[in-house]
């Protein structure tokens, strides 16, 4: 069942933080205090996928920083193995030092209370959420395990949650940072749609 519109599960656990530094204490909801999250699970350590992606968001930390976001990403392994991933080369199948949170759910309680587990491997699907300032899940996206995420469509979907924000206008579907919305009235989706549909 989708947790869309629903408050994210608060949860404490072991995890690596930006600087690299091991805390055994780390409180999701004291960590994000009123700001934007994305909070996305991987299935292991050390396998094929899951890299490509750590690293994708990784190189797009910045973009989620000057959006205000906070970035945490979560698997089963242990935080020594988070480690080890990090000191290991990319011709090794490493991740190299990571800029964001790296949480540890060894006891897979938070994929369960997040409703992304594999019904039948016990590890977390690819799951990613988008949380408001007020621990309100706005987006999710479940992929199964074969196939990664699009980076960049998080982004544009962080975008979309600050324009609805701000000017209560609603985005299309494909709307992109700087696009117009729709004003959600019967005659603001006329005129949307006389204006963008006829080509």
């Amino acid at each position: 069942m989708s947790l869309v519109t629903q408050k994210a599960p608060n949860f404490s656990t072991s995890a690596i933080l930006k600087n690299g530094k091991i805390t055994e204490n780390f409180n999701f909801k004291k960590y994000i205090s009123k700001k934007k999250c994305v909070l996305f699970f991987w299935p292991m350590d050390f396998t094929f996928v899951c890299p490509s992606e750590i690293i994708a968001f990784n190189k797009f930390y910045n973009e989620f920083k000057i959006r205000n976001v906070k970035l945490i990403g979560i698997s089963i392994d242990s935080i020594f193995v988070h480690l080890a991933w990090q000191k290991t080369k990319y011709k090794n199948g490493g991740i190299g030092p990571i800029k964001y949170v790296m949480a540890s759910d060894i006891k897979r309680e938070i994929q369960k209370s997040y409703g992304i587990e594999h019904p039948n491997l016990g590890v977390a699907l690819r799951a990613s959420f988008l949380i408001d300032e007020d621990r309100i899940i706005r987006h999710e996206i479940i992929n199964d395990l074969p196939y990664g995420r699009n980076i960049k469509d998080m982004l544009r979907m962080i975008d979309a949650l600050t324009f609805h924000k701000k000017f209560g206008n609603v985005c299309p579907a494909n709307w992109k940072k700087n696009e117009k919305g729709i004003k959600p009235t019967p005659k603001g989706i006329s005129k949307y749609l006389s204006n963008n549909m006829n080509t």
